[in-house]
């Protein structure tokens, strides 16, 4: 060839020479730019021939970078309120070119060999140790790091900067550190016991020993997205990373545990094994979210991680029933269209169907099949089928691995038992005695092709007649003019119990319809239990009213989980006009004796969007009828809510929701509670201890004052408060005043009291407030071009600000505002995923909203609580 073509952008590069085998004289090469391609060309003088071995060598120079990718800039102040500045990297997908001239794709592995230049008073990190430092100048120092692995360029990264640091060593003898901002060492304790835990797990469970000497996990001041994998030196945003043992709550304590987890995890899942190109990022980002809750429910059994794990699969569901929905592997070209590919359907929807199947094989088999398949592809590049192959070829071999000897925390009155992997569960779904009705043989890959290589997911409708089940499915579709779900087909692994039985049968159905036959009559079958699978569920007949009947009468015969999935299901039908609002409405009275957290949080999840879509028209008083319905539905509960940081996780976690619902709805005694805490911590001058699980309500009431708000902002701008960050925007944007509200928005946007990375969610929470949402989209489309010069173009973030802007619009004015906005953008923003999913949603609530206004206010007439 005549020329070698690399990755750069905004590189300049000054000087390029080609040298052929080594002691040879180097040529110069000339060098043209492909600015749109984000390529160069390095021109050789005579043709380079195949099989012969040069050497390139590149000059260049570039600034660092001021958005969120590459090689960026930072700051932070210090406690005294001096401004300090670092410099650090986030390279995937697509911006190590911004930082050396490389080939940057996923399938280029290579090792890195890096040294950096700094000032004495910086220290510099990168994914290995340093091997030495040479002193250069009195006031510079060279670092020399170990050469890498072999590895995907988007996994290099270095930081320069004046972090402090703790570390220990794990029980295979790797060292772990954590660094962060001098001033907050203090909270990184419970980060690093975590870290030390969690990378001990994966070692023993995937049998493969961490092949680096040392793993750093670095808490960056600014940070667009949760965290990175980078091998050896994983990044995270600072409240993703750090602990205030005195200010944070249980929520934030199982966030960190889950995004620790999720970054070690991918240290095999995805470092070791990559995808060969990114129309398979979901075999790093599903395997990652789906071992955060392997591991974290092993390591840290108190946190009850098995609880919240069908929240995913219902946000899944809720993108993947649109149209514009993907399938998980999906064909994808420019950098744009390769970070779309960073969203629930990759990341939630993977973790959903891999729990499926594990559920499917049983614990033993999948995890034999993983390991498998992580040793014969270590430092290599895969494609979906190759994980498919080794999990069949583990169901062939049967390959068994001794269980690991642990206990189960005995949680509640369940009846726990021990899985293969250390997993606990309930004992009535054990899988190690799964028995599938069909035949015996087992093609993985045919099974996992239906549900990776097309978009949606099945309904499936259920007939009972007699001791026959009738089965038939079809893809589940929102939308007003759906196109026809003809030619889905999928292969569903079913499982139910019966009133007669609650030992979990299951059946494979690969057809568009089946028949089970029951050995007697039932009163009522449950389908799809604990929610295990990827798919809904229709009761067709008098299906639905027999369980209804059964949760009025008694709700516990099912678990929590089973009652989250049919709460879930029943408001899903009613958005396909299967099933009539007053029927999903008859269903959650049964709320009112509900004390767990995940139907709870479920009812809430499906009433409250009802309520803020009614909120919007302001017509007639039904959405303050409706809000009333809520409040009462769930009134037992609040009451019986100690002000405290006292219980399990789980009842933390819904004492701080359903605290923060009932104050934000104005439920009297609540805010007269959060009123009185209030002030007495405004007296204290914001010394006096809050509970931490009680502060998000707290704040939530103190700012609806002009007084109070303004007191919050001089608390939020300390650095004592860093902790509680999230909670003061959350309260600040539920201001009355739209001039605070813009003022925090431009802040954002502005980057020094707010920061820019909080930005989106701030957008969000304003569009969320009934006196904001005509400022947030007033405010996307003022100032489109510098979010997307901020977050870049198909980022989650950009997706989280159009989505969440626009998800409770319900009018035809509201729609043609969006469309026409949208479609005056340049052909790349226009054609965006996330505008066309805030498009067909918008449609769908104009659609709901037409047909079940009048049935919810007749509803809420006849049914007083």
């Amino acid at each position: 060839t005549g020329a070698v073509v690399l990755h750069s952008k905004r590189l300049r590069i000054t000087r390029a020479a080609i040298e052929a085998g080594s002691g040879r004289s180097a040529q110069e090469a000339r060098v043209v730019e492909h600015q749109r391609f984000e390529q160069v060309a390095l021109l050789a003088a005579q043709p380079l021939w195949a099989g012969h071995n040069y050497t390139l060598s590149i000059q260049y120079v570039a600034n660092l970078s001021d958005s969120f990718h590459g090689f960026y800039k930072s700051t932070y102040r210090t406690r005294e309120g001096e401004l300090r500045v670092l410099g650090a990297t986030q390279f995937e997908p697509t911006a190590a070119r911004m930082a050396f001239p490389c080939f940057d794709e996923p399938a280029f592995k290579a090792r890195f060999s890096i040294r950096i230049r700094r000032e004495p008073k910086h220290l510099a990190l990168s994914n290995m140790p340093i091997v030495k430092s040479v002193n250069i100048t009195p006031w510079l120092i060279e670092d020399h790091f170990d050469t890498t692995v072999k590895m995907s360029t988007y996994l290099v990264a270095f930081i320069i900067s004046d972090f402090k640091s703790i570390s220990k060593v794990t029980g295979h003898g790797v060292k772990i550190s954590v660094y962060t901002v001098p001033d907050k060492i203090n909270q990184a304790h419970y980060a690093l016991d975590a870290a030390v835990k969690l990378l001990d797990f994966y070692e023993d469970y995937f049998s493969i020993p961490y092949p680096l000497p040392k793993q750093d996990l670095a808490a960056i001041p600014d940070f667009q997205s949760g965290a990175m994998e980078n091998w050896g030196l994983t990044t995270y945003r600072e409240s993703a990373l750090l602990h205030d043992p005195e200010k944070s709550s249980a929520s934030s304590k199982l966030r960190i545990t889950m995004i620790i987890a999720h970054e070690l995890a991918h240290q095999w899942f995805g470092n070791l094994v990559t995808m060969e190109w990114w129309n398979d990022l979901w075999l790093n980002e599903g395997f990652a979210k789906f071992m955060e809750f392997v591991s974290v429910s092993v390591t840290h059994p108190d946190l009850r991680v098995e609880d919240y794990f069908l929240q995913r699969c219902f946000d899944a569901m809720e993108v993947d029933a649109l149209n514009s929905s993907h399938p998980i592997s999906t064909p994808v070209e420019d950098p744009a269209q390769i970070l779309e590919m960073f969203d629930e359907v990759s990341y939630e929807k993977g973790s959903c169907i891999l729990n499926m199947l594990r559920d499917y094989l049983t614990a033993d088999v999948f995890k034999a099949g993983l390991i498998q398949y992580l040793q014969k592809y270590s430092y290599q590049n895969t494609k979906n089928e190759d994980l498919w192959n080794s999990m069949t070829n583990a169901k062939m071999t049967k390959t068994f691995f001794p269980p690991t000897i642990q206990i189960c925390p005995a949680v509640g009155s369940d009846k726990n038992e021990l899985q293969g992997d250390g997993f606990c569960r309930r004992s009535q779904q054990s899988s190690s005695s799964a028995h599938w009705t069909k035949g015996e043989t087992l093609d993985v890959r045919a099974m996992m092709d239906t549900w990776t290589l097309q978009k949606g997911f099945p309904l499936v409708t259920v007939t009972v007649r007699g001791k026959n089940v009738h089965l038939q499915q079809e893809r589940h579709m929102k939308g007003v003019d759906s196109p026809s779900s003809t030619g889905y087909l999928w292969h569903i692994p079913l499982t139910y119990i019966t009133s007669k039985s609650d030992t979990v049968q299951r059946f494979l159905m690969t057809t568009k319809a089946d028949v089970i036959i029951l050995p007697e009559e039932v009163e009522w079958v449950k389908f799809n239990v604990d929610m295990n699978g990827y798919y809904i569920v229709h009761y067709e007949g008098d299906g639905w009213d027999r369980l209804i009947n059964l949760l009025k009468e008694n709700h516990t015969v099912i678990s929590s989980n089973d009652r989250a999935n049919l709460i879930n299901n029943v408001f899903q039908l009613v958005r396909i006009k299967r099933l009539s609002i007053s029927k999903a409405f008859d269903l959650t009275l049964y709320l009112k004796h509900e004390r767990e957290i995940m139907p709870v949080l479920q009812g809430m999840h499906e009433l409250i969007p009802i309520y803020r879509l009614m909120e919007r028209r302001d017509v007639d008083g039904t959405e303050k009828q409706l809000k009333d319905y809520i409040v009462r539905l769930f009134k037992d509960l609040i009451d019986k809510q100690s002000w405290s940081d006292e219980g399990s996780v789980p009842e933390r976690l819904l004492r701080d929701s359903l605290l923060l619902f009932a104050c934000v709805h104005r439920y009297q005694l609540c805010v007269d509670k959060a009123k009185g805490y209030f002030t007495e911590w405004e007296k204290s001058d914001g010394t006096l201890s809050l509970p931490a699980d009680v502060k998000t309500a707290v704040y939530a009431v103190g700012a609806q004052t002009s007084e109070g708000w303004d007191f919050l902002l001089s608390k939020y701008r300390l650095h004592s408060f860093s902790a509680e960050r999230q909670k003061i925007e959350l309260a600040l944007s539920l201001s009355r005043s739209k001039d605070k509200l813009q003022w925090l928005m431009d802040q954002g946007l502005h980057g020094d009291i707010v920061r820019t990375q909080d930005l989106p969610y701030i957008i969000v929470f304003v569009a969320k407030n009934p006196s904001g949402y005509h400022l947030a989209w007033a405010f996307l489309k003022e100032n489109w071009e510098k979010v997307v010069e901020k977050f870049e173009l198909g980022s989650n973030s950009v997706a989280v600000i159009v989505t969440g802007v626009t998800s409770q619009y319900s009018t035809r004015s509201q729609l043609a505002q969006v469309k026409e906005f949208f479609s005056s953008l340049e052909e790349k923003s226009a054609q965006l995923r996330c505008v066309q999913q805030a498009i067909e949603t918008i449609e769908d609530n104009i659609e709901w909203m037409d047909r079940n206004f009048e049935k919810v206010k007749t509803w809420l007439q006849n049914n007083h609580l």
